[in-house]
């Protein structure tokens, strides 16, 4: 059987944990100089496959179990067509206004933008709160002047691990990635978004395969 693959992050936690332990999340994130929401996932992976112990009001403990358990090889046969979302579209004239209420009823924390039904781009809290700070007019202005437009965003397709889109999570440390859909136009490459994956889809997978185990 094949080992687990750490990323570069991953190992240098495990490295500190096993130098400090016990030691806490808060602890780990200031020797790496980030904060403890980016990792959050890591600790979460490092913990459901056996490397580290989590003890409440202790930390984090060296267990040293490097495996390739049932639940490893689970995640790896999942694929991102069995736990993607339904993500929240707008289109490119929709004005920011709109499209901030949009993000607070819905409660997610980014909106995909088309153009005639083909993606185009994201927006995030992030941006509109870059928006109000610039002094624009959200009334008037489109979203898409504001969004990060394709190529520059990190897809995944349904076809992909759902370990391949949570270590692009990770690796960019960003909250979700769009599961984009090619489609072919007078022969011009064009895409579809057709689902989404956070990072509460993955940890859900997570919590389902070890009540599992």
């Amino acid at each position: 059987m094949r080992t687990i693959q750490f990323t570069d992050r991953q190992e240098k936690i495990i490295n500190i944990v096993k130098d400090n332990q016990p030691i806490t999340g808060e602890e780990i994130a200031r020797k790496l100089k980030l904060t403890r929401a980016t990792l959050r996932p890591d600790l979460a992976i490092l913990t459901m496959v056996g490397m580290l112990d989590a003890r409440p009001k202790v930390g984090y403990l060296y267990s040293g179990k490097e495996i390739e358990s049932i639940f490893a090889q689970q995640l790896k046969s999942l694929k991102v067509a069995d736990i993607k979302s339904v993500p929240i579209v707008v289109e490119e004239q929709t004005t920011v206004y709109d499209a901030i209420v949009t993000m607070f009823l819905e409660n997610v924390g980014t909106i995909y933008v088309t153009s005639n039904g083909y993606f185009t781009g994201v927006v995030s809290r992030k941006d509109f709160l870059k928006s109000a700070i610039g002094g624009i007019d959200v009334n008037k202005i489109p979203v898409a002047v504001i969004m990060t437009r394709m190529p520059n965003i990190i897809t995944v397709t349904s076809e992909e691990s759902i370990l391949d889109a949570a270590t692009k999570i990770i690796e960019h440390e960003i909250d979700s990635v769009p599961v984009i859909e090619e489609v072919n136009e007078d022969d011009m490459k064009l895409y579809k978004v057709i689902g989404k994956i956070s990072k509460t889809n993955i940890v859900r997978v997570f919590v389902d395969l070890c009540k599992n185990i």
